[in-house]
């Protein structure tokens, strides 16, 4: 054991076991501890490594932040945050069975989408709705149930990239469609679609440009057009909708932006569109539309493999009932974005105070989460003086997300609420009093 523990002197590394009770003799963190030794003994470290890698590993790793880096919907920090009302409806059912799939009238099995089609129905006009895990996992199951084998036809201009190098194009491909382009990448007319159009049946696909923008020579054509060419073709019309809109939201500030309401109004066969963005939920796809096509996505066995669990079910009927019950304005997303900019200023001046030094300047807030690109909200931030990684680690190690911008580290407070503004101010005050 002796020659064990003598480590790189000794010419041997030290044992994983001798090198976990150096960082940690808790025998109730072991198991982290011989990771940390591990990694420690592989990388070529000793006890300081994996000091470090045990202190990353023994707390959890997913961890709430503060976001104030200027971002409403940030796809890295989670994207929509949960209104209250949705926050406890989940809790209450994560520790507790739940009635997912089981009717307490009859004491017979039920139907999971019954705690929310009821509300999709009611907040959009549509016939019928589903609920699956995501936006794209909606794309590629009401393609699969509706037009497998057939010619699905989307603009050039709408061929997106959703990120993390996944193409519109490519999602299609796998739901065994055959996918083809139509006009140009600046202009598409619908006499395009009317030319590209064969004798069997098929789709029309139309996908909102919801990560980028075109301006200049550019023209697409009307849904409600598209659905119009659809039907007289005997195809149908299928609108990805994206951000998940149910208000008006010129009444904040912001362009005007397609309810789901008004696509299933222009004639849409369905309606595609995600729970965390616009909608202020959790992440889901949502497929809304005509009873016949909806009921194809429930039969088809990638619903099951798509479908979602009671928590989401949870948050998502609580938010869905907020804008049921008119309370729209409770949901974070909302809030954020009907923020006074006198409220935020005091904000950024109190921050200013405890960090001591700094500027506070007007600035944008963003929507993020691929809504209203090239559109923000005018916000007030404070400027840390300091473009310093060390410092912005710091932050982050205390769960304080800014941005840095023009050399310098930025808080903006508009995407904060009171409590987290004010454990903001306390984590700048330790770091200007401790350092750390």
């Amino acid at each position: 054991m002796a020659s064990s523990e003598r480590g790189s002197e000794g010419g041997r590394p030290p044992s994983v076991d001798a090198l976990a009770r150096t960082v940690n003799n808790d025998p109730a963190l072991h198991p982290y501890a011989v990771r940390a030794a591990r990694l420690a003994i592989a990388g070529g470290g000793a006890q300081e490594t994996a000091s470090s890698h045990f202190a990353d590993g023994v707390g959890p790793s997913l961890k709430p932040v503060i976001n104030m880096s200027g971002v409403v919907l940030h796809t890295g920090l989670g994207r929509a945050r949960l209104a209250k009302r949705a926050v406890e409806a989940a809790l209450a059912v994560a520790g507790a069975h739940a009635a997912v799939e089981f009717n307490l009238e009859s004491g017979e099995r039920g139907d999971r989408q019954d705690h929310v089609k009821w509300l999709l129905q009611e907040l959009t006009g549509a016939e019928d709705a589903l609920v699956v895990n995501n936006c794209a996992a909606s794309v590629v199951l009401a393609l699969a149930a509706v037009c497998a084998g057939s010619p699905v036809l989307l603009s050039r201009g709408q061929m997106v990239e959703i990120g993390g190098q996944f193409r519109m194009p490519d999602i299609i491909e796998m739901s065994g469609c055959r996918l083809e382009g139509v006009g140009c990448t600046n202009r598409t007319h619908l006499s395009d679609f009317a030319r590209a159009m064969g004798e069997g049946s098929g789709a029309i696909l139309r996908c909102h440009q919801s990560n980028f923008a075109q301006i200049g020579f550019v023209s697409q054509p009307e849904a409600k057009d598209l659905a119009d060419l659809a039907h007289q073709a005997g195809w149908q019309f299928i609108d990805d909708l994206g951000s998940g809109c149910l208000v008006d939201t010129t009444r904040y500030g912001l362009p005007k932006e397609r309810t789901i309401r008004e696509a299933v109004a222009d004639g849409a066969d369905l309606v595609l569109a995600s729970g965390d963005k616009l909608l202020g939920g959790p992440q889901a796809g949502l497929i809304v539309g005509k009873s016949d096509f909806v009921a194809q996505c429930k039969r088809h066995p990638l619903a099951r493999a798509f479908r979602v669990d009671k928590l989401t079910l949870a948050g998502l009927e609580a938010t869905l009932r907020l804008y049921f019950e008119g309370r729209e304005h409770e949901i974070p997303v909302w809030e954020s974005c009907s923020r006074e900019l006198a409220s935020i200023r005091r904000d950024c001046q109190r921050l200013k105070s405890a960090w001591g030094v700094g500027e506070v300047r007007e600035g944008v807030t963003e929507l993020g989460g691929g809504s209203f690109p090239g559109v923000g909200i005018p916000t007030w931030r404070l400027g840390l003086g300091t473009g310093d990684a060390a410092l912005a680690a710091k932050l982050r190690g205390r769960g304080l997300v800014g941005r840095i911008e023009c050399g310098q580290i930025w808080l903006d407070p508009r995407t904060a609420d009171k409590r987290e503004t004010a454990e903001a101010r306390r984590i700048l005050a330790a770091i200007r009093e401790n350092g750390a």
